[in-house]
């Protein structure tokens, strides 16, 4: 892709996407408002519109997802709407039109279950979760968020037992109502409370370290935030990674 870079747009560096649109729109107009220039490029045998190329290189997406602490089918999923809105003569070079290229990309990433979430608005979810929690013993309410990582959110809350013992913390709740969803990667959990951290109890962490040992865990409570890590809240985990299944199944069979 810095070759492609290079020779067609005068670039010698390495890039994520490139978009070779085959409509010239005029100066404020896209594919909406273009039905005339589409005609021209429509092809009756395909039933539709060529609108372009698109080049996405896999490498440098590869690279960015794991900068960026998402899957690579994520980070490829929005080139390809990046590529494909430019295709449609939408731009970046402007704070306007960033602004409504940007909307774009997320509305279609939404439609397929892939938005974006800031770490902000994953923290507010958990403090609005927080709300439906079920706490007639302890009265300390708990909400979680939990980010797969496709983009999908799943929200839990604390659901407290008069057994005291049958009661299910926040994060397994999203956790559990995650993977009965079909998710089972994860990159970011947000945990809100009032009146001290509501960081992870044991259990919940060795829950979690089950699908997620590098996931990133913040918490909140009364305006503070802080931030750590599931392998540094729970070092030396038991899990798929640390071959504990191996050496148990070996104690069975002797």
């Amino acid at each position: 892709i810095r070759a492609a870079n290079r020779e067609l747009r005068g670039v010698d560096r390495v890039t994520d996407v490139l978009s070779f649109p085959t409509v010239q729109y005029s100066p404020g107009s896209t594919a909406g408002s273009s039905t005339k220039l589409l005609q021209l490029e429509w092809n009756a045998e395909e039933c539709a519109c060529f609108l372009g190329d698109i080049m996405i290189s896999v490498p440098q997406a590869r690279r960015q997802a794991l900068e960026y602490g998402h899957m690579e089918a994520r980070e490829i999923a929005y080139l390809l709407a990046h590529g494909l809105f430019h295709l449609m003569g939408y731009d970046h070079e402007k704070d306007w039109e960033r602004t409504a290229m940007r909307h774009k990309e997320e509305q279609s990433l939404q439609a397929v279950g892939m938005a974006r979430i800031t770490d902000e608005e994953l923290l507010q979810r958990a403090r609005d979760t927080m709300k439906h929690a079920y706490v007639p013993y302890s009265h300390y309410r708990v909400g979680a968020s939990l980010l797969a990582a496709d983009g999908r959110v799943f929200d839990g809350c604390n659901v407290e037992n008069a057994s005291y013992g049958l009661t299910n913390c926040a994060e397994r709740t999203a956790l559990f109502k995650a993977v009965s969803e079909g998710a089972t990667q994860f990159t970011t959990l947000t945990i809100a409370a009032e009146g001290f951290p509501p960081w992870p109890c044991g259990a919940c962490r060795q829950v979690l370290s089950e699908f997620c040992a590098n996931l990133r865990v913040l918490v909140t409570h009364d305006g503070k935030v802080e931030q750590s890590t599931l392998q540094e809240l729970l070092p030396h985990s038991f899990s798929p990674a640390s071959g504990v299944q191996t050496v148990l199944k070996g104690t069975r069979n002797d």
